[in-house]
This record gives structure tokens, C-alpha cells and sequence, in this order.
């Protein structure tokens, strides 16, 4: 008995037999349908239909480049901050039919190039979430792929950052208006943007304010970061610490206790970005907080704009706001001090 071998499937040459056109035709019918006869178009995919054909999506978008797929880079998939700009970044891409790929680049410069140049071919735009690239290294991604940056500033590459003047701002202001006039800055990564931005805006508002800010560090952006400024600050006339972010402000917290200090009777703790782990510590983290979903959602729209041939129309990076968010880890210095 003859061997059965299940049918072979329709191709683009039997549409164009069934259409009565050539190949190349039916190809552009589907890969760029615009340069297509709209009658023409029309009885090409009626003659799909009626053989069962069905084309090949991802070698259209090999032949297009059009994906419908953006890439977010993120720098430390572990910290929840990240979580509140992904799920804005991908409910703005879902609503415009693009899908979100997500590499986590560990805080690495090396490894966010690296990762950028791998995945460039499938997709259509890059979000990179406070990169640690140098800025010549995202200018040359941005010559391949339409590339927005959030909470970097770059000239010539559109950015979304947070205003983190007003917001280092307020913390400084809270703190003094509290009675404390020694204050310390815990520094994250030197290659973090927005480190450099709170910490001159901190600095800057001790001077206004005619307070001493001194800065330890740098530490890592993390919980075990946070409890090693911990350490660094014992002994230290500082009754009050203003933290790189919410992972390091709880880890500080958590170590200042260790020490058998009590927060905010002896020390008080300010961070940035109000993530739940600062809600949930105790005592709860008074911190700077940004609209984390805003800016993810307002950096994909952006991105998509320039995917489909808008300009960037801002000289400067689009702002969002910052406020202080007042709990229980800062109040007035207590007698013991620092």
C-alpha cells in the first residue's frame, strides 16, 4: 500500500493561479498592502479564502520589519518599581495592537548593549528604563530603532524623566522644617542618571536651606545596598538620611534597627518611588512618589509615535510630577541624636 502523506498546504503560487496574478503580486498583497490595486487586493484575499490559505505572519514580519512588538529594557527586574512602569508601558502598547518584550539587563552596562543589539531585528522600538548605557551607546541604538528613555535625560533622544528637583526638594524641606540640620544623601549607582539628579537637587536644597547634606555611598539599589548605608551611617552626626530609593530606605531602615537605633526617634528615613514594601515596613516609608504607570504609559505612546513617523517635538525631556508622600519613618530629631 502507497505511503499517505497529509496534503500539502497552499502557497502564495496557487493564490496567484487562483487570483490571476504574479507571485510577487500576492506577496505585496499581504506584506504591504498599500501598494496593491484595492480590487486587486480584494481578489487575492477572496482567493486565499477559497483555497485555505493563510499567510505566514512571521515572515511578513521579517519581509517589513513591522513586528507590532517594542522592546522595555529594565535594568533590575527585581525591584517593584519596574512592575508599575511595565504594566503602563504594556496596557499603552496593548490598546495600540503592539506587544512588549522584556529583557532584564542587571544593572550592567555591557549587558544592555549587548541585549539591545540582539533583539533590534525583532521589533520596532526600544524603551529603556533608566539605562545604564553612556549616552553615545543609546545614540547608537536610536540610528537603528526609534528609542525612548525613561528617567535618563539625553539631549537628541526623546525622554521621559521624573522632576526630581521638586522632589529631592520636598524631602530636604520636610526634614528641616522637622528641626534636623544634619543630613545625609545614600548614594546609588554612580551610572544611574537619576542618582546624579537627586543627589544635586539634595544637595542644592541643603545649601538653599542652610543645612549640612553629606553623601555615603555609592551602595547598590537594593535591600542588602540600603542595610550596608546602614552601617556606614552609624557613628555619623546625621539625624536624618535621604535614600537613593524605596529598596535601599527599608534596607536602611531594617539595618539602623539592627544597630538598635530607633526610626524615626533617632533617625528619621526619606526614599524615592513609593513601591508597596515601603507601605508594608515598619515603620512606614515617607517618600517621594512619581506616577510610575503614567510615565511607562506616556513613554510607550511617545515611542509609538516615533515608530510611525513622528518627530519628537519637545527640546527637553517631557516632565512628570513628584510629590512627597509624609508617613511614619521621619518626623523630629530625638535627644539621643544620630
Amino acid at each position: 500500500m502507497a505511503d499517505q502523506h497529509p496534503p500539502r498546504p497552499p502557497t502564495i503560487y496557487d493564490v496567484a493561479q487562483a487570483a490571476g496574478v504574479a507571485p510577487s503580486t500576492v506577496s505585496r498583497a499581504f506584506a504591504r498592502p498599500g501598494r496593491v490595486n484595492s480590487q486587486t487586493a480584494e481578489r487575492i484575499r477572496a482567493a486565499a479564502t477559497a483555497i485555505g490559505y493563510r499567510a505566514n505572519p512571521v515572515a511578513q514580519a521579517l519581509s517589513t520589519a513591522r513586528t507590532r512588538m517594542i522592546a522595555v529594557l529594565v535594568s533590575d527586574l527585581s525591584n517593584p518599581l519596574y512592575a508599575e512602569l511595565l504594566r503602563g508601558a504594556q496596557v499603552a502598547a496593548s490598546a495600540a495592537g503592539y506587544g512588549v518584550l522584556v529583557e532584564d539587563t542587571r544593572e550592567d552596562a555591557a549587558t544592555e548593549r549587548e541585549t539591545a543589539e540582539r533583539i533590534l531585528p525583532l521589533v520596532e522600538g526600544v524603551l529603556l528604563t533608566s539605562s545604564r548605557m553612556s549616552d553615545s551607546a543609546i545614540r547608537s541604538i536610536a540610528k537603528q530603532r526609534p528609542v525612548v528613555v525613561l528617567n535618563r535625560g539625553l539631549t537628541d533622544v526623546s525622554c521621559v524623566v521624573a522632576d526630581e528637583q521638586r522632589g529631592a526638594r520636598r524631602a530636604v524641606e520636610h526634614l528641616g522644617e522637622a528641626g534636623h540640620r544634619d543630613l545625609a544623601y545614600a548614594s546609588g549607582p554612580d551610572a544611574s542618571w537619576t542618582n546624579g539628579a537627586r543627589w544635586r537637587a539634595f544637595s542644592d536644597a541643603c545649601h538653599e536651606l542652610e543645612l549640612t547634606g553629606r553623601r555615603i555611598g555609592p551602595f547598590e539599589p537594593t535591600f542588602a545596598g540600603g542595610f550596608e548605608a546602614a552601617l556606614a551611617l552609624a557613628g555619623a552626626r546625621s539625624t536624618a538620611v535621604v535614600a537613593f530609593n524605596a529598596l535601599m530606605a527599608v534596607g536602611l531602615i531594617r539595618g539602623l534597627q539592627q544597630a538598635g537605633l530607633v526610626v524615626p526617634d533617632q533617625v528619621s528615613v526619606v526614599g524615592f518611588d513609593d513601591v508597596l514594601i515601603g507601605q508594608i515596613v515598619s515603620p512606614a516609608l515617607t517618600t517621594v512618589s512619581t506616577p510610575m504607570q503614567s510615565m511607562g504609559a506616556t513613554g510607550l505612546r511617545n515611542l509609538l509615535g516615533l515608530v510611525n513617523g513622528a518627530r519628537s517635538r519637545s527640546p527637553g525631556p517631557v516632565v512628570v510630577p513628584a510629590r512627597l508622600v509624609i508617613r511614619d519613618s521621619s518626623g523630629p530629631p530625638g535627644a539621643q541624636g544620630g
